[in-house]
């Protein structure tokens, strides 16, 4: 039974979850020669639902890690160049330098995250699988450790001075501390579909593309095994999604995006259709007394900017950076969770809002087709455009108030005979930009609310 363990450990950190966040964390710690147990229900090689673009950022943090070569070897190919497609008009990029890396990896999640388990197990962190966390231990209101029950069914209970929530959006971590609520959250407008497919088209292999036609959106991204990643993304269905659904959807998505199907033709499809509706950007709270929430326990955003491998593993690194020199001393250490927990709040909250911009399940608006038109000559507001993405250039380097100017004076041109879909975007997008302000400036100013705290 859960409340008589047959065995009490006890190490430095305990990390719930082995996958990106969980063994960034993990490895960091252990090569800071703390002693970090992971649990993880799965057994590993492991799949998880996830589309798995890794844009240059996120495999500059797998170099860091240390789990490069062993993602490279996989065999998937690099993407050396951005393409992105849109009411008649292309943008093509290549993809910015991050530490010397310029290109794109499209991971499937079984390898990836096999690598990642493999990568924290060779730092020194031990990695227990098939083991899944039953309740957290309290002492007062600090979360002193967790018990749990492993592939003999025994229960163990093991204590340390931090337990790391980095097991997915549905955290047993986040529910038991308080936390599964977020505190800021936005619902998209898109659902996601995606399915493999056996690619023969040998000219693309080495790009990330993306198309939009009318409010459907649509992505082929090159993968390891001789696969494509094909996903769509439709406007949101608010009806239950029954059994056969999800393949129907994504191919009537693939019917509507002709420019797709063209890139699919001569391909096999290699699996089933899988599906994520009914998505919501958030933010939790995601530090208190002995406890983190890295990756997306603690924050989450649609999957139509590919963010989130890269927050897993750059916040886990920094979160175990943070904590190892002050593991033994509780007060600094929860100062520290605290000012990691912001650190995270600040810098995200402009590529979230960025994110809930193109989740929005509409057609393109007259400034975005605006957008598109002025960056297919215009090789610097290209280049922002991608960087955006690869996290080396900032939403707000796109707004800025000249290139706006620009881009409106454009867009009321080419709607000279009728400029009110183009005053009624103008009008949108102000209120859209003053709702954000408002949100950055309050839920999202860097000190999260404090929820409340389980001490069961």
């Amino acid at each position: 039974m859960a409340g008589f363990p047959a065995a009490v450990e006890q190490a430095d950190v305990v990390v719930v979850g082995a996958r990106c966040a969980g063994s960034a964390t993990a490895a960091t710690l252990a090569r800071a020669g703390r002693r970090v147990i992971v649990l993880d229900s799965a057994r590993f090689p492991s799949d998880t639902l996830s589309t798995h673009l890794l844009w240059p950022a996120t495999v500059a943090e797998l170099s860091r890690l240390g789990a490069l070569d062993a993602v490279s070897a996989l065999g998937a190919p690099a993407l050396t160049h951005a393409f992105a497609a849109g009411s008649g008009y292309t943008i093509a990029t290549p993809f910015p330098e991050v530490d010397g890396i310029g290109y794109t990896l499209c991971v499937r999640r079984t390898g990836l995250d096999h690598a990642l388990v493999r990568t924290a197990t060779r730092a020194g962190a031990e990695v227990r699988q098939h083991c899944r966390v039953t309740e957290l231990v309290w002492d007062g209101v600090r979360c002193a450790g967790v018990r749990y029950t492993g592939p003999d069914e025994r229960t163990v209970e093991l204590r340390a001075a931090l337990v790391v929530g980095a097991d997915g959006r549905r955290s047993t971590v986040a529910r038991q501390v308080g936390a599964e609520t977020p505190y800021e959250a936005e619902a998209s407008g898109r659902d996601c579909y995606f399915a493999y497919w056996r690619d023969s088209a040998a000219e693309w292999r080495s790009t990330a593309a993306q198309w939009r036609v009318g409010a459907d959106l649509g992505t082929a991204f090159p993968c390891d095994d001789g696969l494509v990643l094909c996903l769509v993304q439709p406007p949101a269905d608010t009806g239950k999604l029954r059994p056969g659904d999800a393949g129907r959807r994504y191919a009537a998505a693939l019917d509507r995006i002709p420019p797709l199907r063209e890139r699919l033709r001569g391909c096999e499809q290699a699996g089933r259709v899988r599906a994520a509706t009914r998505i919501a950007s958030y933010f939790r709270r995601s530090s208190g007394p002995g406890w983190a929430l890295p990756g997306d326990s603690g924050h989450f955003k649609d999957p139509v900017t590919a963010q989130g491998i890269r927050d897993a593993l750059h916040y886990g690194r920094l979160l175990a950076e943070a904590v190892a020199p002050v593991l033994d001393d509780p007060a600094r250490l929860d100062r520290a969770v605290a000012a990691w927990e912001r650190r995270r709040v600040r810098e995200c909250r402009e590529i979230y809002h960025w994110t809930n911009r193109l989740a929005r399940g509409t057609a393109m608006s007259p400034l975005e087709v605006e957008l598109y038109r002025a960056a297919t000559t215009d090789p610097e507001l290209a280049a922002v455009t991608t960087g955006i993405f690869s996290r080396t250039r900032r939403p707000a380097e796109l707004y800025t108030p000249a290139r706006m100017a620009r881009l409106t004076a454009g867009a009321l041109w080419r709607h000279r005979h009728d400029p009110r879909p183009v005053l009624g975007d103008i009008a949108h997008e102000l209120a859209v930009a003053a709702r954000e302000f408002r949100t950055s400036c309050t839920t999202l100013r860097g000190t999260p609310p404090v929820t409340g705290t389980s001490t069961a």
